[in-house]
């Protein structure tokens, strides 16, 4: 199984009583299928993680605030970073078999939506602690 990371520029659509932001279309690089939406946020300076899916394919947005991720690839034994969110706005797509973690950059709500094709299954992910891997 490939373990691949892709980012790919959203389209927000100016509204003068509110934006639309676009997320996912079964049309889009990335689209791997869907079976599960959620949103989780993360406080200013917080960090989640370290949690790898052996199955499930991610496609993170940040729609409020920003969220720095960390994707650690044991077969390259690096970690990759990427910043998204309302200024940055990007799906960031992650396939199984990476560790990811995320910290909260802003100071106001920080919101992630994660569209997965496989819901959720505690059995499918490992969790290993913080220190377990090195940030970036």
């Amino acid at each position: 199984m490939e373990r691949k990371i892709t980012l790919n520029r959203l389209s927000v659509i100016y509204h003068p009583k509110g934006d639309v932001m676009h997320a996912l279309k079964k049309s889009d690089n990335g689209f791997a299928g869907f079976e599960e939406a959620y949103f989780t946020t993360i406080k200013y300076g917080e960090i989640k993680g370290w949690k790898l899916h052996k199955k499930m394919t991610m496609n993170l947005i940040v729609p409020s605030g920003s969220v720095m991720f960390f994707i650690y690839n044991e077969l390259l034994n690096k970690t990759f970073n990427y910043e998204l969110g309302s200024s940055c706005y990007n799906r960031l797509t992650i396939s199984p078999m990476l560790w990811v973690a995320f910290k909260g950059q802003s100071s106001g709500l920080n919101l992630i939506l994660n569209l997965s094709n496989l819901e959720h299954d505690p059995e499918e992910a490992e969790n290993a602690p913080l220190d377990t891997f090195k940030l970036v």
